[in-house]
């Protein structure tokens, strides 16, 4: 074999043992932190959302009518936050298996990979 030869295939046994699966790996750490970082996002933009709309409904209180229709919706508001705090929780315990899974599954073909060369 030519030294040549032996370079590109030692090239490409390194590409194979290393490279490729350091790419597959980062790509999907990427990918997963794009969707942590999105739902994080989301959850805060929520969370201040219903923050901001309790502030107001208190500001806007003039009378004791005002005053039950703002404790009213206060009561309403921490329902749906803990709605949206369940449903976040569930979001990311989903978002978190799945990247287990796909990791799992990229050390499993790298292992294969390994054992056939």
């Amino acid at each position: 074999m030519t030294t040549k030869a032996t370079q590109q295939k030692a090239t490409e046994q390194f590409e194979g043992l290393f490279v490729e699966p350091a790419r597959a790996y980062g790509s999907l750490a990427l990918e997963y932190t794009e969707k942590l970082v999105g739902a994080q996002l989301d959850a805060a933009r929520r969370y201040s959302d219903l923050s901001l709309s309790q502030a107001r409904a208190w500001i806007a209180v003039r009378d004791a009518d005002g005053f039950k229709q703002a404790f009213e919706g206060q009561q309403k508001a921490a329902q749906d936050l803990g709605d949206h705090v369940k449903a976040d929780v569930e979001k990311l315990s989903t978002l978190n298996q799945d990247y287990l899974q796909k990791g799992q599954k990229l050390v499993e073909e790298s292992l294969k990979a390994v054992g056939s060369k």
